[in-house]
């Protein structure tokens, strides 16, 4: 009776032990725990040959993608927020949750004003409308799925399901535009998770969110109209000579050889025209959790000649800015059983523990 008893205890504490070690995890992305489903890897510090063979570095750009938000007192949480946005589409091979979200980015000029910093970020998985007859380019639909991340406490590793982003340095000034990259993790608040379908078109849409120092007042679309320099945060751009392996092939068109630039360096692509527009974020009763996401003034967007690539003025060799832009990005996924299949194999431990101990 004594031997089965100490069975059956170590069996329930290695059991605890499995099922206690799922929200322990934490690192960028989570060890064990994510898979990757979509990838477009920053354009960082890309070599491209040009016409004449001399070899060029590009490192990309950043379009801006900030919102603001106004107040009269010092700590009150504004009620709107009004910028602009950029957005993506994508599509993989998984129905799955999106549960975390790494991107790229810059700040204009370098700059971030120490009383406005970006502590926030909108993150919005929206529907796909397609080019058609009254549209003459495919954008961003009903948000699906969004939600508010915040600045994660410096120095603490992400937290599961937390909804907390967190900001690495990793590279600095450009020659082109000065402005240094960094790389963004968020992990997605808890059971906001995106349930995305396989072989869907999607959009996703990351604006950085800004709280203005009360008395400061510019247009919301215009932060350069400021006498005062204010934070402008920008999401980079894709390195188009990488293939994503991950997206759907069952999409069309798809992950795709759009032509080449310079000497024989291909442009992937994948579907359509990333986006700008004109976003208000509006706070509802579940605060930051599930905000009010407008959109209008839409616009597709090109690569930048001299900054993403070469300026050639070529018709075999067309500059880099007659191609359709893509931004940087990664989805990952949940790799490990969860909480209930873990529970349903500690059971099953336990059972087998305790028919040992009765027999023996």
């Amino acid at each position: 009776m004594r031997s089965t008893f100490y069975g059956l205890a170590t069996a329930l504490t290695l059991a605890f032990t499995l099922v206690q070690s799922l929200p322990q995890a934490a690192a960028d992305p989570l060890p064990g725990r994510d898979l990757l489903k979509f990838t477009q890897k920053p354009m960082i510090n890309t070599l491209i040959p040009d016409v004449n063979g001399t070899v060029n570095t590009y490192m990309g750009h950043d379009e801006l993608s900030t919102a603001y938000g106004f107040t009269q007192q010092p700590g009150q949480i504004p009620s709107v927020y009004q910028g602009k946005f950029m957005a993506d589409d994508f599509a993989d091979n998984l129905t799955s949750p999106v549960v975390h979200v790494k991107w790229w980015g810059s700040y204009k000029n370098d700059f971030i004003d120490p009383q406005m910093p970006v502590n926030k970020f909108l993150i919005s998985f929206e529907s796909d409308i397609p080019q058609g007859p009254n549209t003459p380019f495919s954008r961003p639909g009903t948000p699906l799925l969004n939600q508010v991340v915040q600045r994660n406490p410096a120095g603490n590793p992400l937290a599961p399901t937390s909804g907390t982003f967190a900001e690495k340095l990793i590279r600095g000034p450009d020659p082109i535009l000065g402005e240094s990259l960094y790389e963004y993790n968020a992990e997605l608040h808890l059971n906001l998770d995106f349930p995305e379908k396989k072989d869907t078109v999607y959009w996703l849409k990351i604006v950085a969110m800004v709280d203005v120092v009360p008395g400061l007042s510019f247009p919301a679309g215009n932060p350069n109209a400021s006498l005062t320099p204010v934070t402008q945060w920008g999401w980079h751009n894709r390195d188009y000579t990488q293939q994503n392996p991950l997206a759907s092939p069952n999409v069309s068109p798809g992950e795709t050889v759009v032509g080449q630039v310079g000497i024989g360096t291909p442009v992937w692509h994948f579907q359509d025209d990333s986006v700008a527009g004109d976003v208000r974020i509006l706070p509802t009763t579940a605060g930051y959790l599930s905000p009010q996401v407008d959109q209008q003034n839409m616009l597709p967007q090109k690569y930048v000649d001299l900054a993403d690539g070469p300026a050639n003025n070529n018709a075999a060799y067309p500059p880099i800015s007659t191609f359709s832009k893509d931004l940087a990005f990664e989805l990952y996924t949940v790799n490990v059983p969860e909480p209930t299949s873990v529970a349903l194999l500690a059971c099953g431990m336990i059972a087998i523990a305790w028919r040992r101990q009765s027999i023996t």
